[in-house]
């Protein structure tokens, strides 16, 4: 079965876009490429379970195990080793992406406390939209009583376009809370 997103990206998104934008071919309409999901765990050079548990939530959220990253260079005022671990990531594409986006927008946002919309300024300008997210406790996958801290994660959300506004009009098109 198709996830719910990719069906509407088909059969809304895709020729609101052709109509809207004056796009002369399908392949011309943008499309989300990847999310990256990442958070860097700063105290665990200390101590390694904190790295545990956030690679355990992580997997939960996303439904895929991410991989350690590792320090390029060592920092000696922040007490870093070049090859120690620091963080974790998840690279989503096809599938699952539109199923994690689902989660994220109709289930997650929703729960984050005082919120107000996503900025508008969070674009690279290269079309990618990055979130930082402050607890991972706005995912309702993530067990409450298992977690040794509260840990933040970044979310960049990756589209075949160069053009910061039609990335935006596309992440409007899917649903994204933008501020007003």
């Amino acid at each position: 079965m198709e996830p719910r997103l990719k069906e509407k990206y088909k059969k809304e998104i895709v020729p609101k876009m052709l109509k809207e934008r004056k796009l002369g071919n399908i392949m011309e309409v943008p499309v989300i490429n990847k999310i990256t999901v990442n958070m860097g765990i700063g105290s665990a050079i200390q101590n390694i379970k904190e790295l545990e548990s956030a690679s355990r939530d992580l997997a939960v959220i996303t439904g895929q195990k991410p991989i350690i990253t590792k320090a390029r260079k060592s920092i000696a005022g922040f007490k870093i080793r070049q090859g120690n671990p620091i963080g974790c990531m998840v690279t989503l594409r096809g599938n699952r992406m539109y199923e994690f986006l689902d989660r994220l927008l109709s289930v997650a946002i929703p729960r984050i406390r005082d919120f107000r919309g996503l900025s508008k300024k969070s674009f690279d300008g290269s079309g990618n939209y990055t979130i930082g997210i402050k607890e991972q406790l706005i995912f309702p996958e993530v067990d409450y009583d298992s977690i040794l801290s509260v840990k933040g994660m970044n979310i960049t959300i990756t589209t075949s376009t160069e053009s910061d506004d039609e990335a935006m009009f596309l992440l409007d098109e899917f649903g994204f809370p933008f501020k007003k």
